[in-house]
């Protein structure tokens, strides 16, 4: 899309380059050339023109008017000051007035097309819509059923010096709004820093726990293992004490024996 609109921007100065050297009859028959290309919907370099300017006075005001027209007002505002228009400059104005009205609604019922585009017929408003979706100066999907346009993008209008207060506001708004969303990141990353924090040092508790743990383990097995082992060594091998007393008694009795004899 940007590819398709630079075209129209390196057409609009040519034509601000010619309107600059360009007065009286010439500059209002360069002013219609303007209205008559296709895909140039933005005049406000040309209407600073100083030339340009001068044709809000006197008998070619109608003509400033017609440029100024479909930069800042509707198809019905100022009706009475515009000369005569062709279809193509009618139409591009009606795609203008329909950008207009999309700059402020997202969904624009039929009614209010109709009655700002002044027309009557629904079949050729829809054709008018698709027309300025074609020309991809606004983006959107028609709802025959409840009978509204449904905007999805539209394109910049040229700026008016009233509008230059609302613009401010709306960006103070936005930077607002990115200082507070900022500040629920900080505060998020702070939580999640101190819960990194905790959980790592829980961590660290439970490792202990568990190293404490396989030691005690480890020792009351090796201490049952040396248990065992030794009750094993004692069943096998009884005391000394005890593997005496037949030899003694054997001693006994062959001392008797000799005492007899």
């Amino acid at each position: 899309m940007a590819g398709e609109q630079k075209p129209s921007c390196n057409l609009l100065e040519q034509f601000i380059l010619l309107a600059k050297g360009t007065s009286g009859s010439a500059l209002t028959a360069l002013i219609n050339q303007v209205l008559e290309a296709p895909g140039v919907y933005v005049f406000g370099e040309l209407l600073e023109l100083t030339n340009v300017k001068e044709l809000a006075e006197g008998s070619n005001a109608a003509y400033f008017h017609k440029v100024l027209n479909p930069v800042f007002l509707t198809l019905t505002a100022n009706k009475d000051n515009l000369p005569e228009l062709t279809v193509t400059q009618k139409n591009k104005l009606k795609h203008l007035t329909i950008v207009s009205l999309a700059s402020r609604m997202k969904c624009i019922p039929y009614s209010v097309l109709l009655k700002d585009l002044d027309m009557r017929n629904l079949r050729e408003l829809e054709d008018l819509i698709i027309e300025a979706v074609y020309t991809d100066i606004i983006q959107g999907k028609l709802d025959q059923r409840n009978q509204v346009l449904e905007v999805d993008f539209c394109i910049g209008r040229d700026i008016q010096k009233k509008d230059i207060s609302n613009i401010v506001k709306t960006l103070q708004e936005w930077c607002d709004g990115c200082e507070a969303v900022l500040l629920g990141i900080e505060q998020q990353v702070l939580r999640a820093n101190q819960y990194k924090e905790n959980h790592h040092r829980t961590q660290q508790q439970v490792e202990m726990e568990v190293t404490n743990i396989k030691k005690t383990l480890k020792a009351t097995a090796s201490s049952s293992a040396q248990e065992m082992e030794q009750q094993l060594v004692e069943r096998e091998c009884p005391p000394h004490t005890e593997q005496r007393q037949p030899t003694k008694k054997i001693s006994k009795v062959k001392g008797l024996v000799s005492s007899r004899h």
